[in-house]
This record gives C-alpha cells, sequence and structure tokens, in this order.
C-alpha cells in the first residue's frame, strides 16, 4: 500500500532562504510560502503574531520528521530567539508546526537528543493557523536568485541534485 505524503510547517527566520533550502531536500514533494499560528485570516494587516514558515508536503518513507528538523538546524541559529541573522521580530522565530501530534513528538525528540538541548529557543508547537503568503514570497529565491538571502548561496543549494526541476530550468545553455 502507498504511503501518502505528510505536512508539516517549517521556521527559520526569512522564508526565502528556508523554502529554497528545504525544496531540494530528498522526500521533499512541495513547499508553500507561508505563515504559522498568526490570528487573524489575512496577510493584510498589522502583525498578528504569526511566523513565517514554509509548507513542506514530504514523502515519510523517503524521510523522517526527526530528518527534517536536523536538516532545518544546519540552516538555524537554535539558540536565539526572534532573530535569524540579519532577521529580528517575533515573527523571525524559529519553530516546527503540525496538525499531527506524531510529528511534534519526532521533533522534541530530536531536539532532548541533543547535548544542547537546554539551549534550543525552536518551538515546536500544534498549528493552529496557516495562511498562504504573498505570491511575490512563493519559491522566490528560485526565481530571483540574487535577491538577497543571509543563508549563503552553497547552503541554499547545497542538497539540490543535477536534475533537480530548479537546476534544469535555470541553467544557462
Amino acid at each position: 500500500m502507498k504511503q501518502e505524503n505528510e505536512v508539516i510547517f517549517l521556521a527559520g527566520g526569512c522564508l526565502w532562504g528556508v523554502q529554497e533550502f528545504v525544496r531540494h531536500l530528498p522526500g521533499v514533494i512541495s513547499t508553500e510560502a507561508g505563515r504559522a499560528n498568526g490570528s487573524s485570516q489575512t496577510i493584510e494587516g498589522p502583525y498578528d503574531g504569526y511566523a513565517e514558515c514554509v509548507r513542506v508536503s514530504f514523502d515519510p518513507g523517503k524521510v523522517s520528521v526527526a530528518e527534517l528538523v536536523q536538516y532545518l538546524f544546519e540552516i538555524i541559529d537554535p539558540y536565539s530567539i526572534d532573530r535569524q541573522g540579519p532577521d529580528i521580530g517575533k515573527k523571525y522565530r524559529t519553530g516546527v508546526y503540525s496538525r499531527d501530534p506524531a510529528h511534534l513528538e519526532a521533533a522534541r525528540a530530536f531536539i532532548q537528543s541533543r547535548e544542547d538541548c537546554a539551549n534550543i529557543a525552536l518551538e515546536v508547537l500544534p498549528l493552529t493557523n496557516y495562511i498562504r503568503s504573498a505570491e511575490e514570497h512563493q519559491d522566490r529565491l528560485t526565481r530571483f536568485p540574487d535577491d538577497p538571502c543571509h543563508l549563503p548561496k552553497e547552503l541554499l543549494h547545497k542538497y539540490r541534485t543535477r536534475l533537480s526541476f530548479g537546476h534544469s530550468l535555470f541553467r544557462k545553455r
């Protein structure tokens, strides 16, 4: 029986870099830029408590939640509160959000397995609200690879393969 894809929401500061990094990971089916756990149903208006995040559809037969969190740790400062690189504010906090309690348990177990677990500031919470970001933020660094990002390109594309969609689409001929 074929296993269904699952969805998890990862926050790691500015969503442009997080989405570009995550979209190339093994087992990731698709990504979408968005906002997690805000209090409103709109992207208009004042800040409502959300965290910039990436909705990640993944094949659990190819990548586990613990592995996804481990990958996230490659691009975040897990000790920083409300800041990643030059981006400062509550919306840039780090987190793992899901509607599936098993995902949250796996993320917490990964964190607890680390020697530095007491110092980690990553939120692990149920997803209470999700809103897709505006079109201008979707796949931003794929469409505009020279836009600024606090993550170096070597790290952003660490897992990109020669056969990936982004590479073949933007390769110079």
